[in-house]
């Protein structure tokens, strides 16, 4: 049974969490793999340049729009296929467990299934601009 008294509270906290989570890791490639650092690691997987900007950009626009409420549930969706890309191109190989050397693919898969929750929940409280406009 839902407590629907403080649902919206409890997907505002998952959403705003997932927003904070995606801007430490899109400031990770920019801050630490540096942007053409991780340009080159998709040259490695034979991914186009633009793949690796694209994702920086979904990142940090996600991440944004994730915390501050603007369209989250549509915003999930994307976020969600990047996480299941990464398990495909990169983690998947690695085994289960993210603590195996190169990141097993046990984070993304439970980072994914996250932001189909949320995309199913809705915004939640706080949002800026809801996916779905409530009656007046």
């Amino acid at each position: 049974m839902t407590r629907s008294p403080t649902a919206p509270y409890g997907v505002a906290l998952l959403r705003v969490s997932l927003g904070i989570l995606f801007l430490a890791h899109v400031g990770l490639k920019i801050f630490v793999f540096t942007i053409p650092g991780f340009v080159a690691y998709f040259a490695s997987l034979h991914l186009p340049a633009i793949m690796a900007y694209g994702t920086i950009a979904l990142e940090a626009f996600g991440g944004l729009a994730l915390i501050l409420g603007v369209y989250a549930p549509w915003v999930a969706i994307p976020l969600a296929l990047e996480m299941l890309g990464t398990i495909v191109m990169v983690h998947g190989a690695n085994g289960w467990l993210f603590t195996n050397k190169g990141g097993g693919w046990e984070y993304p898969a439970f980072w994914a299934v996250t932001l189909v929750v949320l995309s199913l929940l809705g915004d939640g409280a706080f949002a800026l601009r809801p996916s779905v406009r409530r009656p007046a």
